[in-house]
């Protein structure tokens, strides 16, 4: 066991007589305790193979199978499984999916590509109203509700509306051979609840299971935990509480308490000391969770020392704030001779990042934006990739199906459900299916007709791909499709242009791309999974990380910056409504009051990134639709309990004084030795 391991880690590590839970509070190595779990269950003599190990990000499985692999040297077939839920699930659907009526070949769609399933069910083009259904739709899988009961229990003619056009979705999905991401979860649970000759053999396959990031479970994925583990629960389940910060999309703090009713013989284990952050950070983040019902008391501690007492800074407005902020981190960087990726400036919503990316271009400072829209993630840029993608790979379910209705070509849904069932049965893709004689004795000759040309259409594009200078077979293929007109039609002229000109940049970068490389069009479709690295910077660069703390949660950094730390912001005004009317129903106060509870612990997650110093802004007025109202400090504040002279008797930070202070320092940096 190595040296370098805690107490309380060690008897976690160490307990293997039945289900366990550590609570693992921020920065206390709990990644460490999973990997050095699982070598200690290999030293057990448990098959390495009949591990399991599941993290919520393939970000965090792949930095665990790296510290996994340092540690335990194993040959590919015999490591230990180390994935995300929604991998897992999928790989027991390529498994075991059959008996459910899916091919083992069955497409996994994205949400831009369901939306536009959604939208026929719902038989509307109003993007915000397909966002609301997807978005209810998800919570309603996650909770392990069907249609039926969605429709049963709506409360409204808009919920009632959102599950029938679900039943709809559903079988449309069914008949495409295709599931969404929810599904992956969902359709797992079914699967090893209806059949339990196939539970029983998943449950061989994976003997012990590790959970990691326990506190956002949702019930689906609760439920799929159990269903693996068995009456045998052999487990470990690693959490925080505190943590818990995705109750909006579907996470239940009920898990960490069901766990308990479910499992009697659970075994709780504590990591309390915080290998990250300094005392005082830590002292102000206990005091503001104190506030929070607890379901396991816990207090972190650290041995690093008291450090740099923690700035809260009053702002005029935006502006001064943004000011201000750039003003001090440049100037620390001057003093502490530290690098910019040391620094981080975390908000509550994207649209705060604005005034701070100006700021920084203007004073020539290197940032990275972490969470906002990649350029590849925009509609008219994915359409595109859908024909790549198909170019290069024609039997890419969901990229047929994007193609061929983008834009619309009289190929309609029921079109397209005729040709998903014909595929199922012929175990094929679509694409190929279209050519078939057999299809016609299912769709007609009006059908077929703009499906054939289509097909094609597109296997002149592959022929011509392989031998014609990309650049032409490119102009071709926009030409060919009118994707220009078709945007102008079905967008505002302002909208139109904007989308047309990110067109022309992509096709643009594609012909410099084949250029210096001399490839052709088939070739780059073929490397279209590495094409989103255009709009994105090395995440090792030396660059402030501007995101918002939802973003944040799992990551560290020297220095943070807590921006918009005012009441309607943080916590979000969605958790005040009630609190702000007198007589306001019992009912909603209380659902309020455990969205304030979820806004105290996404502050303490904020909190708890920073290792060496924290500051926090908030502005007197904020423009909110155009006007600038007045605006009152985070509640959160008072509740850290700072000391007089980090909270109070601060002068406001004006436009004017900030933009005099960042003048001086300009040249000061201008005269001074340049920092390294």
């Amino acid at each position: 066991m190595s040296a370098l391991l805690n107490d309380a880690q060690r008897a976690a590590i160490r307990y293997l007589d039945g289900p366990c839970l550590v609570l693992a509070g921020a920065g206390s190595g709990k990644t460490r305790v999973i990997t050095h779990k699982i070598a200690h269950l290999i030293d057990a003599g448990v098959s390495p193979e009949s591990i399991g190990a599941i993290t919520f990000t393939n970000k965090a499985a792949q930095e665990m199978g790296e510290r996994l692999e340092k540690m335990v040297r194993l040959p590919a077939g015999k490591r230990p499984l180390v994935s995300t839920f929604h991998s897992l699930g999928m790989q027991i659907l390529r498994r075991d999916g059959e008996r459910l009526g899916l091919k083992r070949s069955f497409s996994i769609l994205d949400a831009d590509d369901a939306a536009g399933i959604l939208a026929g069910a719902l038989a509307t083009t109003d993007r915000k109203a397909i966002r609301a259904a997807q978005h209810q739709i998800s919570l309603w899988k996650n909770a392990l509700i069907d249609p039926e009961q969605a429709a049963a229990q709506a409360v409204s003619g808009g919920e009632r509306s959102f599950a029938l056009a679900w039943r709809e979705h559903a079988a449309t999905l069914s008949a495409y051979q295709a599931v969404d991401f929810d599904d992956l979860i969902l359709l797992p649970v079914r699967l090893l609840g209806e059949h339990a000759d196939i539970a029983q053999s998943w449950r061989e396959r994976l003997r012990y299971l590790l959970v990691d990031e326990y506190q956002d479970t949702n019930a689906a994925q609760y439920e799929l935990l159990k269903l693996l583990v068995g009456p045998r629960a052999a487990f470990t389940a690693v959490g925080d509480d505190d943590q818990s910060i995705y109750g909006w999309r579907g996470a239940t703090l009920d898990n960490l308490r069901r766990l308990g009713q479910d499992y009697p013989a659970l075994k709780l284990f504590k990591l309390e000391q915080n290998y990250r952050s300094s005392l005082t950070i830590l002292s102000a983040a206990n005091r503001l969770i104190a506030n929070n019902p607890k379901l396991h008391d816990k207090r972190l501690w650290s041995e690093h020392g008291m450090g740099d007492p923690i700035q809260v800074v009053p702002c005029e407005d935006e502006e001064a704030e943004a000011e201000s902020v750039v003003m001090r981190l440049q100037a620390h960087r001057f003093e502490r001779r530290t690098q910019w990726r040391d620094y981080a400036l975390l908000y509550r919503g994207n649209y705060q990042a604005r005034v701070f990316e100006q700021l920084l271009r203007k004073e020539n400072v290197p940032y990275v934006l972490s969470g906002g829209q990649s350029f590849f993630e925009r509609a008219e840029i994915r359409d595109l990739i859908a024909y790549l993608r198909l170019i290069a790979n024609d039997d890419d379910d969901p990229a047929f199906i994007r193609a061929v209705t983008t834009p619309k070509r009289g190929v309609g849904s029921s079109t397209l459900t005729a040709l998903g069932d014909y595929a199922g049965q012929r175990q094929q893709s679509m694409f190929a299916a279209l050519f078939e004689s057999g299809l016609e004795a299912r769709l007609g000759a009006r059908q077929l007709a703009p499906l054939r040309e289509f097909g094609e259409f597109i296997n002149r594009i592959v022929w011509r791909a392989s031998r014609e200078p990309a650049a032409q077979v490119l102009d071709d293929l926009l030409a060919a499709i009118d994707y220009r007109a078709w945007l102008y039609d079905n967008q505002d002229e302002k909208t139109a242009a904007t989308r047309w000109r990110n067109v022309t940049d992509f096709c643009d970068w594609m012909r410099k791309r084949a250029e210096e490389e001399g490839s052709t069009l088939a070739q780059l479709a073929q490397s279209i999974s590495i094409l989103s690295q255009l709009d994105r910077r090395d995440a090792d660069a030396d660059a402030v990380r501007l995101m918002t703390i939802h973003a944040a949660k799992g990551l560290e950094f020297p220095h943070v910056f807590i921006v918009g730390c005012e009441e309607g912001l943080l916590p979000h005004q969605a958790g005040l409504s009630a609190e702000s009317e007198e007589g306001a129903d019992p009912a909603p106060a209380a659902a309020d009051q455990s969205l304030v509870e979820e806004e105290r612990r996404l502050m303490y997650v904020a909190i708890t990134r920073a290792e060496r110093s924290l500051t926090l802004t908030w502005c007197r007025t904020r423009k909110r639709a155009r006007v600038q109202r007045p605006q009152e400090p985070s509640r959160f504040i008072a509740e850290m309990q700072l000391s007089s002279g980090a909270a109070g008797g601060k002068p406001t930070v004006t436009n004017e004084s900030a933009r005099a202070r960042l003048g001086a320092l300009k040249d000061l940096l201008s005269k001074g030795a340049a920092p390294r």
